[in-house]
Order: C-alpha cells, then sequence, then structure tokens
C-alpha cells in the first residue's frame, strides 16, 4: 500500500501503515535487535537504545565509516523515532486483535528530487521487515521492486508539488 504525504504548515509528514500478523513483541525485535534490525535495513546499527541514545548508519562500503543518528524520542514496544538527515522517522508500534500495526512517519522539511527515492526505499524496506517475520529473508535488495515504487512516489511527490 502506497504511503500518504501530508502538507503541513512548513513540513510534509509521509505516513506508511503496516497491519501485521505479528506480536508488538515480535514486531519491536525486528526493529531493535541489531541481528533482526540489519536483515531487512542493513545500513543500522542499534548503539544505544533510549531516548537520546544513538544509531550509525553504516556506509557498508569496507571503511568501517558511519554517521551517527540521534534517538529523538522513546518508549519501549511503542516508539522509536531518530534523525533522518535533517528530517525524522517515527516508528510507532501498537497491537490489534489480529497482531499489530506499525506505522512509519517521515517528517520531511521540503520536498527534493531524492525525496520519491527515500520513500521507496522506506516502502521496500517495510516489506522486506514483513518478510522477515513471516520468515523470508532477501539476500539482496530488490532494485526491480524499488524501482516500481520509486515511479509510483515521484509521481505522488509530483502531483502535491502541482498543488
Amino acid at each position: 500500500m502506497l504511503a500518504t504525504i501530508q502538507k503541513q504548515q512548513n513540513s510534509y509528514v509521509v505516513k506508511f501503515n503496516r497491519p501485521l500478523s505479528h506480536s508488538v513483541d515480535a514486531v519491536w525485535a525486528v526493529l531493535t535487535e541489531n541481528e533482526k534490525l540489519q536483515k531487512w535495513m542493513n545500513n543500522l546499527e542499534i548503539i544505544d537504545l533510549r531516548r537520546n541514545g544513538k544509531i550509525h548508519f553504516n556506509m557498508n562500503d569496507g571503511t568501517d565509516t558511519y554517521k551517527e543518528i540521534a534517538i529523538t524520542d522513546y518508549a519501549e514496544k511503542e516508539v522509536l523515532e531518530f534523525d533522518w538527515g535533517t528530517d525524522t522517522v517515527r516508528f510507532e508500534l501498537s497491537s490489534t486483535s489480529s497482531g499489530s500495526i506499525l506505522v512509519l512517519l517521515e517528517s520531511i522539511g521540503a520536498l527534493t528530487e531524492h525525496t520519491p527515492k527515500d520513500l521507496a526505499g522506506w516502502h521496500i524496506c517495510l516489506d522486506l521487515l514483513s518478510d522477515l517475520l513471516n520468515g523470508t529473508i532477501h539476500e539482496e535488495f530488490p532494485m526491480e521492486e524499488w524501482q516500481k515504487w520509486f515511479v509510483e512516489y515521484k509521481q505522488l511527490v509530483d502531483n502535491l508539488e502541482k498543488i
């Protein structure tokens, strides 16, 4: 399902809504335990899991280079929010009668030519997260699938900019 984008006063909020047939505990584990996290988002590594803690964004280019990312909000098994460049990414998790719902909110200061690429990337990462929960591990990032979603998100962003 395509994310939604809402214009705020001076920014945009992108919302990915993913109902999952897995418990909050299981989903929280793939969000916060490095061994599982890196199977769907191999650039991220939790260093200090708490509010004002840190995450490393590993360049994965063989140089051991990383960027440090601040965790800006945290509530165990409920919220994980961190800086994403000049923007923020927030995961919200809650129980449902059939499992849980995972909401990813990205607050974006300005739409750029990179925005649809980033959104397609998050879309694919959430698909990989869901697949991991269902027992499927992808050895490589599915670029063909990303390209398909990039076209969709480019159109969504282009339409928003026309308003």
